[in-house]
């Protein structure tokens, strides 16, 4: 055997020992979470390969019919200006869930960072941190979130920050209340007095201790900004034309429930399964994390 084979054969052993972990852990998984799997890696599955799986263009109209009915062309039929409905929804699992994701990922490096960094330094970083989130806390979010689109205006950018930012208030104090119960332990205590510095601290011992619990965290926060950004689409506020937003167009087309057309029913639905299938993973993380579940 040659030496490179030799070399490589340590190197491997973990990554075989994550996967059969992995395989494990699916297999003792609960039916609710094999279901939620399924559920969002189909929604993965349509957003990534969006280009590829839609019979159209994104903004492409295809007829001159609008609201036209469904048909072998277009098997959902067409939006109020003749774009294909079916190739909206596919795109709008692209934009509604890459950009809800982007921001959930913000939201959690802001709100962590701080909300660690007030856990370990405490004192009076601690209080001006808590006191200026307990004040943004203090609006209601919905409200807070029109007032600032309305002055900064409705961008894709603007969306992310602002949502991100206020979102963040909620991280920082799960991750403080995690971190504070981590740095009085004994060993990040010994850490400290054997002269090591804040940042490895954070890194060594804290950060990896409280990372389950962001991590299933991170799946019941991505519900409710995905929520958030379908509402605000809603309202007309949120993702702009001609844009594809599941929110937006459950409002362009809610003309065709009078005539008892369910295709408005469709986006909806899509928000609604992509919550439930979220939902269901975040739980199951939870319990693994927490050491609730009932698996050997």
């Amino acid at each position: 055997m040659s030496e490179s084979s030799l070399s490589a054969s340590p190197a491997s052993a973990p990554d075989r020992n994550m996967v059969q972990q992995i395989i494990h852990a699916l297999r003792q998984a609960p039916v609710t979470a094999l279901t939620g799997l399924v559920i969002v890696g189909i929604y993965v599955v349509a957003a990534v390969f969006a280009p590829w799986i839609a019979p159209y263009g994104e903004y492409e109209v295809v007829s001159d019919i609008p609201f036209a009915p469904w048909s072998e062309a277009n098997l959902l039929g067409t939006d109020q200006l003749g774009r294909d409905f079916l190739t909206r929804i596919i795109y709008g699992a692209r934009n509604s869930i890459g950009i809800a994701f982007v921001t959930t990922l913000l939201a959690f490096a802001i709100g962590g960072f701080f909300g660690i960094m007030a856990a370990a330094l405490r004192g009076w970083v601690d209080q001006v941190f808590s006191r200026l989130v307990d004040a943004v806390m203090s609006i209601p979010d919905l409200i807070f979130t029109l007032l600032l689109l309305a002055i900064f205006g409705s961008s894709v950018l603007n969306l992310i920050l602002i949502i991100a930012v206020l979102d963040s208030t909620r991280i920082f104090r799960i991750s403080r209340a995690s971190a504070m119960n981590v740095v009085t332990l004994d060993y990040v205590e010994a850490s400290t007095a054997r002269g090591e510095g804040l940042y490895w601290r954070i890194v060594h011992e804290i950060l990896p201790n409280i990372l389950p619990i962001l991590i299933s965290e991170f799946g019941m926060r991505f519900c409710f900004v995905f929520l958030v950004i379908a509402a605000l689409s809603f309202l007309g506020v949120g993702l702009q034309p001609p844009m594809a937003e599941w929110g937006s167009m459950v409002r362009d087309n809610a003309v065709l429930i009078n005539s008892g057309d369910i295709t408005p029913l469709i986006p909806a639905s899509a928000i609604a399964l992509l919550t439930v299938g979220v939902n269901f993973v975040a739980d199951w993380l939870l319990s693994k994390s927490s050491g609730l579940s009932n698996e050997e």
